[in-house]
C-alpha cells in the first residue's frame, strides 16, 4: 500500500502529538513500562519543529485525512528528540565524513505493519543520498528495531537514556550504508 506521503508543515503540529502520543503508548506497551512510556513521551518524543523547517519530515495521510505516519531525516547533529529535549545548538553535518540522521518514525497503531514506514524510509533515504551523504544514523527504540534491522541497518551500540523523572529508556543507536 503507498499512499501520497507529503512534507510536514508547522500546521500539522497538534496531529503529529497526537499521533506520536498513539503510536508510543500502543506500539511500545510490549517493550516499555508504564512509567517508562510516560517518561519518554514528556522528556523525549515529540515533534522536532528544525525537521519540518529544514523540510526533511513527512507525513502519510489516509483517504480520509487522518494523519497516521509521519518520519524523516535530518542533516543536522540531533540523533533523537522532539523539541523538548533539544539544546539550542544543532549544527548541519558534514555529508563527506558524517552520517545523515533518520528521524521521528510513529505510525499509528491502526496502520502499523502495512509498508508505510518502509516508504517514509525509502523517501528518506532518497533525499540524504541526493544531499551527499554516504552513510544513515538512528537510535531506534525498542519496538522501532525490527523495522530498523528488516531496512538493513546494523545495531551499533545499545544505551539508556536517564529521564530527568528517574527512569531509563533503553534504545539501539543503529547505521547503515547508503547505496
Amino acid at each position: 500500500m503507498a499512499l501520497p506521503l507529503r512534507l510536514a508543515t508547522t500546521a500539522d503540529l497538534l496531529r503529529l502529538c497526537e499521533l506520536i502520543d498513539q503510536s508510543v503508548r500502543a506500539l511500545g506497551a510490549n517493550y516499555y513500562t508504564p512509567a517508562q512510556i510516560e517518561s519518554a513521551l514528556r522528556y523525549v518524543f515529540g515533534p522536532d519543529t528544525q525537521l519540518i523547517a529544514d523540510r526533511t519530515y513527512f507525513v502519510i495521510e489516509s483517504e480520509g485525512g487522518e494523519l497516521i505516519a509521519a518520519g524523516g531525516w535530518s542533516q543536522r547533529r540531533t540523533l533523537y528528540g522532539g523539541d523538548q529535549m533539544k539544546g539550542a545548538d544543532d549544527p548541519l553535518l558534514d555529508p563527506a565524513t558524517e552520517p545523515a540522521r533518520v528521524r521521528a518514525f510513529f505510525v499509528h497503531p491502526s496502520w502499523a505493519r502495512r509498508g508505510l514506514a518502509r516508504q517514509l524510509f525509502e523517501r528518506c533515504a532518497a533525499d540524504a543520498t541526493r544531499a551527499g551523504f554516504r552513510t544513515l544514523e538512528l537510535m531506534a527504540t525498542l519496538p522501532g528495531e525490527p523495522l530498523y534491522l528488516a531496512l538493513g541497518f546494523a545495531p551499533v551500540e545499545r544505551s539508556a537514556q536517564k529521564l530527568p523523572d528517574g527512569e531509563v529508556l533503553p534504545l539501539v543507536r543503529m547505521t547503515r550504508p547508503l547505496s
